[in-house]
């Protein structure tokens, strides 16, 4: 039935004028003096949080403390603001502190200098805190949007935790506002149930993080790969996860779930990307907690029964979150070390944000089938001048996800996948992905603390940077796809599943031994590759999330003919697939690009499938020895 009443107050054109609410209820309505002479000394003030902060109504109490001081003394207000808080200066310390489950830039100076309180919790957890009373709410101060003619106001963009603290409030005071948009989902309220109004209007505050530029387009553009059409997706908060969303317009039947909406949420479902077709449950409603972004997006929002605002207990549930198949969680760390402990809430010993609502949906996203979890920052911070990816967490640092919690990071330097993987491997993974004037360093305090190989070698410089450029994508003649890429340092483990997997007849036509065993030591002169002297691509598919190494081809460069030898293995059940004419096609690209003149290559006389590829791709026979086949082409 509530939601039959919400469905018809949010469908009405006309809403009541403050006026005939005036009439209808005048008890509700009196001065501010009045109004804000109802709080007691010493109690507890929740504040409408994040755009959906009641400017006015702070501005109007803080100007009454002015007035009178000694009325208002040891009160406790509990707010998660974006807002210009007038609170916190230092003239209210006997009047007011000001406490937080979220720290935002203007309370984080307050929070270090311990002039104000910090309450780490999951978001997801909150509401039971104010209904259990161990977080007790004395009075809410909230803004709505103006009543409907049924009696109702709505909460607008700011549902999370509000609608849980007005419920256990003693006194609620309301600024109706006529710029607040009304929102379907769970923002409504009576008018009998708020004690008073202090109408006013003016806009909301706005949220347009900063746009990074060329690495918010590099991560974005890896964050594509991932997120598959169908996928239910959750963006966390921060410029990085708000602008890589442009990156996914050539998704279909996307779905969200998520705690906020931003603007480049609200572009994806005005474009068609976002249809919640596929949603497992909610079907064709994106569901959110609250909304941050600019005025088009509010007005957006007012009366649109494809967005739902509902209250976080709902929203950041894991169990709600896991029901949603295929569910991605998007979102960023301020650092992780090399284990894979990553940091969202402070920077060394100061305290930056919070816990917030991050854990909720990546560990909701991992229980959720086919779910994935992808935690997104940029390599470097302080202008190039700090790694984000370090050896250890800084001492003093709140680890917001664990090991256990993590897997896919992503920086504008590529993905690294850490699920599953030991110590060593996500080491060599994360350094592949970290801002490459510090590979060396982080490679060596990997070793120092026994993290990696004691003998791991490593190129530094241009020659051993990845060159993302010679990824690419190939379709063979029975219309599967293979991605082709360079090999990567990381590598190794999925090298030596592949010449494990090689037969011992494949293994001695490419490498001309009996022997087959690949130790670490012997891998490494497959992984750690001199790009200016050698040029290793790599045959892959994606079985399960997981990478499957196929093929391998290289040529290795002759700067004296200016020319480079060239070989290739494909793993035997993959073989008669045109992998390896691919493969030689591609390389054969590249060596033309790079300016070279010519291969040559050795073949095993009786190694006929290999010799129809070299063939086929216009080699020229050289000669033939008692064993080998010499060919060659020129470009």
């Amino acid at each position: 039935m509530a939601a039959i009443t919400e469905m018809a107050a949010i469908t009405e054109t006309t809403n009541l004028s403050i006026e005939k609410l005036r009439n209808a209820y005048p008890e509700k309505f009196g001065t501010e003096k009045a109004i804000f002479g109802n709080i007691k000394l010493g109690a507890r003030v929740f504040v409408g949080t994040a755009c959906g902060e009641p400017q006015y109504l702070l501005k109007a109490l803080v100007g009454y403390i002015d007035a009178y001081p000694n009325a208002f003394l040891d009160a406790e207000f509990q707010v998660v603001s974006l807002g210009v808080g007038p609170y916190n200066a230092a003239k209210y310390k006997q009047n007011f502190r000001n406490s937080s489950f979220f720290i935002s830039e203007n309370t984080r100076e307050a929070v270090n200098n311990g002039e104000a309180d910090y309450t780490p919790v999951f978001m997801s957890e909150v509401p039971a805190l104010f209904s259990r009373g161990l977080v007790p709410v004395d009075v809410a101060l909230i803004q709505t949007s103006l009543p409907s003619p049924l009696g109702l106001v709505n909460l607008g963009v700011s549902v999370d935790i509000v609608k849980a603290a007005i419920q256990k409030a003693r006194l609620i005071i309301a600024q109706p506002n006529s710029y607040m948009p009304q929102v379907h989902g769970d923002g409504f309220i009576n008018v009998k149930d708020i004690d008073y109004f202090i109408p006013h209007d003016e806009p909301l505050l706005e949220y347009s993080p900063k746009v990074e530029g060329e690495v918010a387009r590099r991560i974005g553009q890896y964050v594509a790969r991932l997120v598959q059409d169908g996928d239910t997706i959750q963006v966390g908060y921060g410029s990085i996860p708000d602008a890589l969303l442009p990156h996914l317009k050539d998704k279909k039947h996307l779905g969200v779930h998520t705690e906020m909406i931003s603007d480049g949420t609200i572009e994806l479902i005005r474009s068609g990307v976002v249809d919640n077709s596929r949603k497992t449950i909610n079907r064709g409603k994106s569901i959110a907690s609250f909304c941050m972004g600019k005025k088009e997006t509010y007005d957006y929002l007012n009366n649109n029964p494809l967005i739902e605002l509902r209250t976080v207990d709902y929203t950041n549930n894991p169990l709600i979150i896991a029901q949603h198949s295929n569910m991605t969680a998007i979102n960023s760390a301020l650092e992780i070390d090399l284990t894979g402990q990553a940091t969202a809430e402070s920077i060394g010993n100061k305290f930056y944000s919070g816990v917030g609502g991050q854990v909720d949906f990546m560990r909701g996203a991992t229980l959720a089938p086919g779910g994935k979890c992808i935690l997104v920052l940029q390599s470097s911070a302080m202008n190039g001048e700090v790694s984000r990816i370090t050896p250890s967490l800084k001492e003093g640092v709140g680890v917001t996800l664990h090991r256990g919690d993590v897997h896919y990071v992503v920086t504008e330097h590529g993905v690294a996948y850490l699920h599953g993987k030991s110590i060593r491997e996500r080491a060599m993974a994360l350094i592949a992905i970290a801002c490459p004037k510090f590979r060396p360093w982080l490679m060596e305090e990997a070793k120092k603390r026994n993290l990696i190989y004691s003998d791991q070698a490593f190129i530094s410089g241009r020659q051993g940077e990845y060159p993302e450029d010679l990824e690419t994508r190939r379709i063979l003649k029975n219309g599967e796809e293979i991605f082709f890429r360079p090999v990567k340092i990381s590598d190794e483990p999925l090298l030596k599943e592949f010449f494990y997997s090689l037969s011992a007849e494949t293994m001695f036509r490419r490498f001309l031994s009996t022997r087959r065993d690949m130790p670490h030591e012997r891998l490494q002169d497959f992984v750690v590759v001199n790009y200016d002297e050698e040029t290793s691509i790599q045959a892959i598919t994606l079985k399960d999330g997981k990478e499957e190494i196929v093929g391998i081809g290289a040529y290795y460069l002759d700067e004296n003919t200016c020319t480079a030898e060239v070989a290739f293995a494909v793993k035997d059940a993959f073989q008669n697939r045109g992998i390896g004419t691919e493969l030689l096609e591609y390389l054969t690209y590249l060596a033309t690009k790079r300016g070279l003149i010519g291969f040559v290559a050795e073949i095993l006389k009786d190694n006929t499938p290999m010799l129809h590829v070299f063939t086929k791709a216009n080699f020229d026979l050289v000669r033939v020895d008692s064993d080998m086949t010499f060919m060659k082409k020129t470009f």
